[in-house]
């Protein structure tokens, strides 16, 4: 097998895993059980909270776990609007987001709440001077993911918050940071609500967290108890199990990267001499996530030719747009033929080299049916 889809979702370590095992026998009381074992596992839970904190340099009470990004995402982007709709109803999103963000902002707009926004210009960069227009007096939040998911394109989030908070300080700032987290560094103080999910980090699926920094109103979307952001039985297993994975992927970044970049730059040097491919590649993407679109080939049809020979990529369904890629380039046809390709430092050279050979085969191939 030759896995390429790092950024779709990370195969659990074996460290996170044999956490989630031990946890679950060794802690199985809930964290507010009136007893021996719910003082156990709340000590646990404290102790894994407080680590996570240090680790992202912000206090224990800023955390609130979830059931990974979508949860947080919309915790974040409602929770907010909900709190804060009496200073105002209008949010401020990019054109390079996930789905998940797209859909909870068409929820806000059928609620009242208005939605702009901010356009980016040809290398993905957010164009500063339209996020300054943008902004106005009622403007609450802005959401801008770190990294986008198709095109690696790594946003300047200490400027962006620069620049919000001087055009409006009340104005909010969440991120998305799926594609940020254990591939290249984020300081929190940058925004004031941060979204993260453990299977994107080599830790289990079902759990991430959302920060809230201290100042920020937050509206539960769920209610149980009482004072609760986000009520119910904390899934402790999964908790300690993301810290330890959390831990490792933050581990040698800089080593990593350098790694994956000679891995992208190898795919890349190959992918240039074979005509009818486009890559999806500005300055500002990381190395980890690269996109690629096709002048002729169906990107379904040739990534489930990929698979077939054990070889995992993602694509866009036949003829569904590629977002990111439109913004980018403005080209229609470009963005509704891509495949991502999504790197790790588990990558191996051996792997690249037996991709591009399997992918030079099925390529051609597809080529030589349009020609025949």
């Amino acid at each position: 097998m030759i896995y390429l889809d790092y950024s779709n979702t990370c195969p659990i370590s074996l460290d996170a895993l044999d956490t989630y095992t031990k946890v679950s026998k060794e802690y199985f009381g809930t964290t507010y059980a009136p007893n021996k074992l719910g003082e156990d596992a709340k000590k646990i839970l404290d102790s894994t909270t407080r680590e996570i904190s240090d680790m992202f340099h912000i206090m224990d009470s800023e955390i609130v776990y979830t059931s990974g990004a979508t949860e947080a995402n919309n915790l974040a982007l409602i929770g907010v609007a909900l709190a804060n709709h009496k200073k105002g109803k209008h949010i401020i999103v990019s054109k390079l987001e996930s789905s998940d963000i797209y859909n909870i902002c068409e929820y806000l707009e059928s609620i009242g709440f208005e939605i702009s926004y901010v356009d980016n210009d040809d290398e993905g960069l957010i164009i500063f001077d339209d996020l300054k227009r943008l902004i106005r007096e009622d403007t609450i939040l802005v959401s801008i993911s770190a990294v986008n998911y198709e095109t690696g394109v790594r946003q300047p989030l200490k400027m962006l918050r620069q620049i919000i908070k001087k055009e409006n300080p009340s104005t909010l700032f969440h991120s998305d940071l799926s594609q940020a987290i254990g591939k290249t560094t984020v300081n929190f103080r940058d925004i004031d609500l941060g979204s993260i999910t453990a299977h994107k980090f080599y830790g289990p699926k079902g759990i991430g967290l959302l920060y809230i920094n201290s100042q920020v109103k937050v509206k539960p979307l769920l209610y149980g108890y009482k004072n609760s952001i986000k009520p119910g039985t904390l899934p402790l297993p999964l908790i300690v199990s993301m810290k330890d994975a959390l831990r490792s992927s933050l581990k040698d970044l800089d080593k990593r990267e350098r790694y994956i970049s000679l891995l992208n730059e190898r795919i890349i040097a190959k992918l240039e001499t074979m005509e009818g491919i486009k890559i999806n590649k500005t300055k500002y993407s990381i190395p980890h996530i690269l996109s690629i679109s096709f002048d002729n080939i169906n990107a379904e049809l040739l990534t489930g030719n990929l698979s077939l020979k054990a070889v995992y990529v993602s694509c866009n369904k036949t003829n569904e747009l590629s977002s990111s890629v439109m913004a980018i380039y403005n080209d229609l046809k470009r963005s509704k033929s891509t495949i991502r390709i999504s790197l790790s430092h588990l990558t191996t050279v051996l792997e690249i080299n037996r991709f591009l050979e399997i992918f030079e085969l099925e390529y051609n191939g597809l080529n030589n049916l349009i020609g025949g």
